[in-house]
């Protein structure tokens, strides 16, 4: 049974993401403990509210260098929702500017979208091969709360690596849904509030580092 941490850094639906990880066979803890997160077998990341607000938590528990850590030895990462926008550079939310965990390249930013809070059921688009989505149609829905999000993918290919799997969604404009990159996966749904298809990419998810 795997064992998984679940991050707490005073940020995100511990319990939810708890239970639902459970569900699916996992051995979980919660915990801000860095070396009990260090040691897991992965290491789910959950986020809700501001980005700002949410890297100033992760601070407070040494979470960049953590998770830093964990990527350069070969072990894996889930981000869910504000914690997946935390893997890139940078958010900016109000004209507040700030810095992300930066394992990834680009921005987060407000959604171009007629109505915002992109709040709801919602469909994604996964490239052929993707590991999350593996069993799942194109007709699946998710559970989205969001105004803001990564508009733009900046990562450049590199012929020496396997290319990062980026799912997209579309509320008013094709917005990041999920990605995953070696051991680093993240998701801006919530799986845990998506139900059957949610508690389907938590077990993939688990498969995939067992």
């Amino acid at each position: 049974m795997a064992r998984i941490v679940v991050l707490d850094y005073g940020s995100g639906n511990l319990r939810s993401a708890e239970r639902a990880l459970e569900r699916v066979g996992a051995d979980v803890t919660v915990t801000s403990d860095f070396d009990t997160a260090a040691e897991a077998d992965g290491l789910v990341v959950p986020g809700v509210g501001a980005f700002a607000a949410c890297m100033r938590g992760l601070h407070e528990v040494r979470g960049p260098q953590l998770i830093g850590r964990r990527l350069a030895g070969g072990r894996p990462v889930l981000g869910i929702c504000v914690g997946m926008q935390v893997m890139f550079e940078r958010g900016v939310e109000f004209d507040e500017d700030t810095a992300g965990c930066g394992e990834w390249p680009g921005t987060v930013e407000r959604i171009r979208a007629d109505v915002l809070p992109h709040m709801g059921w919602n469909t994604v688009r996964a490239p052929e091969g993707s590991t999350l989505f593996a069993g799942l149609d194109a007709e699946t829905r998710f559970y989205f709360v969001h105004s803001f999000g990564v508009r733009r993918w900046e990562l450049q290919e590199s012929h020496a690596i396997a290319p990062p799997t980026v799912t997209w969604t579309r509320h008013g404009e094709d917005v990041v849904a999920a990605v995953e990159n070696g051991t680093l996966a993240a998701t801006q749904f919530h799986p845990e509030k998506s139900g059957d298809a949610g508690a389907t990419v938590l077990e993939n998810w688990l498969k995939s580092i067992s």
